[in-house]
């Protein structure tokens, strides 16, 4: 059965106030009420889970600033993109430890970047304790949306990351089904590893608008099919019972013309819903510079436009959650 409210999760916290998966953007997300949050989980030198967007780390830390690890940029081919910078895979824990958050988007979010190099990079361990602790102190369940980054590619470097994130959620007290927790990912080969590693979860896959997954691609080549087949009648078919449901990009429910207008909401939520799929989404923001053409106003990218517009289409589409950058906002708006 859909959700009556959709549950609202912190998308790396807070960032829309602070430096994305830093401890006080996550504080401040369960400060204001979320359901979950969500951290994002890449690989240490040493197989420590680290809490990044990416493996790629220079945009939200102050690494490339440091002169002891000016050595450690290089260039790597992730998921079939050239990418030159620092990554964490060169990095033991006690290295990266000593490295401070930042702000991606300093131009759009200058409060959050008054916090830059105040805080050091989290471990997933730390995020796990400190949703518990969130949840004991405030007297209510709060979940953890768990996203894992780039498994393909490091199992390619030697890392099982299905092995790593089991025995991380063992020892962490988040494996006995007891916890509110979500497992998500834009390759199903994970999910399905961790599935059968016992772990009780929800499991979500994760489709972006275009493209195709990274571990089909290297399993099948041209064959492999893409995320939009995948978001299809017949491609929910096929995760119909492996999944529990999929979490997709908005603008698949939003459907924007060229010219950025509105042809939404499409049919993909009631589509999944028949399947008995949940349906997830990403990410609500307010500011113009995310919002489709016909809801942005004027002020400039970093300025809010008609955003309760936008988040009223998803929020009709009866989606069963929502990532938020700015948990007050996403709160108010989707519990009301």
């Amino acid at each position: 059965m859909p959700r009556r409210n959709p549950l609202v999760i912190g998308h790396r916290g807070a960032p829309g106030y602070r430096p994305e998966h830093s401890r006080s953007s996550y504080d401040l997300a369960l400060e204001l009420g979320v359901d979950a949050v969500e951290p994002d989980i890449v690989v240490s030198a040493d197989g420590v889970l680290v809490v990044r967007h990416e493996n790629e780390i220079s945009g939200t830390t102050d690494v490339a600033d440091r002169l002891e690890f000016q050595d450690r940029r290089t260039t790597r081919t992730i998921d079939g993109a050239e990418l030159t910078g620092w990554f964490a895979e060169d990095f033991t824990w006690d290295e990266l430890s000593t490295i401070r958050c930042r702000e991606r988007l300093p131009g759009l979010r200058a409060t959050s970047a008054s916090f830059d190099d105040a805080q050091p990079v989290l471990r997933l361990r730390d995020v796990l304790d400190l949703v518990r602790a969130g949840s004991l102190a405030q007297g209510r369940e709060i979940g953890v949306v768990l996203e894992i980054k780039h498994a393909t590619y490091f199992g390619s470097i030697g890392w099982d990351i299905a092995a790593l994130v089991d025995a991380e959620l063992r020892e962490a007290g988040w494996a006995t089904g007891a916890l509110p927790l979500t497992i998500e990912a834009f390759e199903s080969t994970v999910l399905y590893a961790l599935q059968e590693r016992g772990i009780p979860a929800a499991y979500i896959y994760l489709l972006e608008a275009s493209g195709r997954p990274f571990d089909l691609v290297t399993a099948l080549g041209k064959k492999a099919p893409t995320y939009r087949a995948t978001a299809s009648p017949a491609g929910l078919d096929d995760l119909a019972g492996r999944v529990d449901g999929i979490s997709v990009d908005k603008r698949m429910i939003l459907a924007p013309d060229k010219l950025g207008r509105l042809t939404g909401p499409s049919s993909l939520v009631a589509d999944a819903h028949d399947r008995g799929l949940r349906v997830f989404t990403w990410t609500c923001r307010p500011e113009n510079s995310f919002l489709i053409g016909q809801f942005r106003g004027r002020g400039g990218a970093a300025a809010f436009g008609d955003w309760k517009s936008e988040w009223a289409v998803i929020r009709d589409a009866a989606v069963d959650g929502v990532f938020v950058d700015h948990p007050d906002l996403g709160v108010a708006f989707f519990r009301s």
